[in-house]
C-alpha cells in the first residue's frame, strides 16, 4: 500500500449548484439509469470509516481490465478524499457499472503505477488527461513525462472483481 503524502494542490470541493450537478450521476445510478453513462463511470459504495454510513461516490473509470474483471479509478482530490480514506479502512466493497452490481476490492496503486497509468490514459484522452492536471494544480506540459509525473502524484486505486459472487 502507498500512502501519498500531500499533493501539491488539493482542488476545492464543489459547493452550491455545482455540488448538485457533481452529485447528479449518484442520482441516476440510483434510478437504475446506470447504463446511460455506459463503461466511463462506475458507482463506488463505501462505508464510512467514522458514522459507519453507507456513502456514494461516482468515479471516472481510468482503465478497465475485462480480462481480469478490474477497474482502476483516480482519486482527483488526493489522498485526502473520503471515498479514498474509507476505502483504506475497509478495503471490500461493491460498485455498480451500468445497471450491474460487482462485490470488488480496492488495491492501492504505487506512485510508479500511477505514473504508468496517467501516461496511457494522457494518449487516450489528452485534453481530459490536460484538464485533470490543470484541476488538481500539477504541473502538466502536455509531454509524456509530464504526465507521468502527474501520474506520481495522484493516488490510483484498482478494484477487483471478488472471485465470490456474493455481494459483501
Amino acid at each position: 500500500m502507498s500512502h501519498r503524502q500531500s499533493t501539491p494542490h488539493r482542488p476545492q470541493l464543489p459547493t452550491g449548484w455545482r455540488r448538485f450537478g457533481a452529485r447528479l450521476p449518484i442520482l441516476l445510478f440510483r434510478g437504475g439509469l446506470g447504463r446511460v453513462f455506459g463503461k466511463r463511470l462506475l458507482l463506488l459504495h463505501h462505508t464510512g470509516r467514522v458514522s459507519g454510513l453507507d456513502r456514494c461516490t461516482v468515479l471516472e473509470v481510468v482503465e478497465h481490465d475485462a480480462a481480469h474483471v478490474s477497474w482502476i479509478v483516480a482519486s482527483g482530490f488526493g489522498p485526502m478524499a473520503d471515498w479514498y480514506r474509507n476505502l483504506h479502512a475497509k478495503p471490500k466493497t461493491v460498485i455498480q457499472v451500468g445497471n450491474r452490481h460487482r462485490a470488488v476490492t480496492a488495491q492501492f496503486l504505487t506512485p510508479d503505477d500511477g505514473a504508468e497509468i496517467m501516461a496511457g490514459y494522457a494518449q487516450r484522452h489528452p485534453r481530459t488527461a490536460q484538464r485533470l492536471c490543470t484541476f488538481m494544480g500539477l504541473p502538466g506540459d502536455g509531454s509524456e513525462a509530464g504526465f507521468r509525473d502527474a501520474g506520481r502524484s495522484i493516488p490510483f486505486v484498482r478494484l477487483d472483481a471478488d472471485t465470490d459472487p456474493r455481494l459483501p
